[in-house]
């Protein structure tokens, strides 16, 4: 069973409803605080805002400067000059003269070799040519005599022939002796076995009492020179390429010192700069690479052969790089490097750039940019292309040693 509730009179009676709210209204109002009434009183009115304030930006002037461009690559040190010791005469080693591990200078004695027999022989040499020089003086002589009795008819030609050609044949042994006479000495000379370039010196292969040989392949030490040192690098042929190309299209044009900086692999920079002093001519055809060469001075021989290194070498300069932070460049869902600059209106504005090579915090921006542009660099996320923005400098970037040579992808950089 629904129960009715209970109605007001004025619902009842809408006649009695509108009096009662007429005869109130007067004194509602009156009642109503100073504040409410001008609140009521502004109602239907449009509401103004406080003036939209361009955005502050901050700013770079862009610049144009000589940017050297340089590539990182891995090698591995190598000795300048390298010399294996090895006898050339046969004999028992009497004597190791040096000591291993140490620095020797060129000529000075490694080995000595037991000269005994290679003296004796030398002495040989040297009696039978004495002998044989004695015996040409007789026979020239008795030449010229038997010429003049055979032109006065006194004996036949033919004895006087046959002196002549006694002595030719002995001027012929005398050459002889003689060239036997230098041969022994050579030899005696080479038992004695003397360091053929300075450097290190290694291990010693053999030992006092070793009989070595003349025609034997393993080397009694060797030696290496450290300074200066090499250092041997490849880079892929494509960057090599491209390289080459920039540098003949004036993209980039050649340093002709070519310094290179050697990182050793604990990370710590030698502190003496190398020069770039050689690059193959031929690719590799395994490894698709170009072999470059670096001399760097090692004159304490702290660097050692087979040392694990990267070498950072300038390539080239860019003439005229702009570099912008790389906080500043954005890119499109195409990979496009974009920026935005303040253009002659006061305006954000939308600039197609070309950015491919880093330099420290900062890109290298060769294309799309003019000297004196203003590249925003503070307040990106406030200023829209198109809008008003209020401008002032910011800190410049700074310069990077070099430009890294290999591009990055087009994903990686400022977002």
């Amino acid at each position: 069973m629904l129960h009715s509730l209970p109605v007001a009179p004025s619902f009842r009676f809408p006649a009695l409803r509108l009096a009662a709210t007429r005869a109130l209204t007067p004194l509602a109002l009156a009642a109503l605080p100073l504040g409410a009434t001008l609140m009521l009183g502004g109602c239907g009115k449009g509401q103004e805002g406080p003036p939209k304030q361009d955005a502050q930006v901050g700013y770079i002037v862009a610049t144009p400067t000589a940017v050297p461009v340089s590539t990182e690559l891995s090698g591995r040190t190598v000795a300048s000059q390298i010399a294996e010791v090895r006898p050339q005469v046969t004999g028992i080693i009497m004597d190791r003269l040096f000591t291993e591990g140490s620095m020797v200078r060129a000529g000075q004695p490694l080995y000595q070799i037991d000269s005994r027999s290679y003296a004796a022989t030398a002495s040989q040499a040297a009696g039978n040519l004495a002998a044989t020089r004695a015996t040409v003086e007789s026979l020239r002589l008795k030449a010229e005599r038997y010429k003049v009795l055979a032109d006065q008819g006194g004996i036949s030609r033919q004895d006087a022939a046959d002196a002549l050609a006694a002595y030719n044949q002995a001027r012929g042994q005398v050459m002889a002796y003689q060239g036997a006479l230098q041969a022994a000495k050579v030899n005696l000379g080479f038992t004695r076995i003397l360091a053929p370039i300075s450097g290190r010196i290694g291990v010693s292969s053999v030992t006092k009492g070793a009989l070595v040989t003349s025609s034997q392949t393993d080397a009694l030490a060797k030696i290496q020179k450290l300074d200066p040192m090499w250092v041997n690098i490849q880079q892929s042929s494509n960057d090599y390429m491209a390289l080459r190309r920039a540098l003949q299209s004036g993209k980039l044009s050649a340093d002709g010192s070519a310094p290179v900086k050697v990182i050793l692999a604990d990370g710590t920079e030698w502190p003496v700069e190398g020069r770039l002093n050689f690059a193959d001519v031929d690719v590799n055809s395994q490894t698709g690479t170009v072999i470059l060469r670096v001399t760097v001075p090692n004159p304490k021989g702290d660097l050692l052969p087979g040392l694990f290194v990267k070498a950072r070498l300038v390539q080239g300069i860019v003439p005229n790089g702009i570099l912008v932070p790389q906080g500043a460049v954005s890119r499109t869902p195409r990979g496009t490097a974009t920026v935005l600059v303040i253009n002659a209106k006061g305006q954000a504005e939308t600039r197609d750039v070309t950015a491919e090579t880093p330099v420290g915090n900062n890109w290298l921006v060769t294309s799309g940019l003019a000297a004196g542009d203003k590249v925003i660099t503070e307040g990106l996320i406030k200023a829209k292309p198109g809008a008003k923005v209020k401008g002032t400098p910011a800190t410049a970037p700074a310069a990077a040693p070099a430009a890294d040579a290999t591009p990055a992808p087009a994903s990686a950089g400022a977002k």
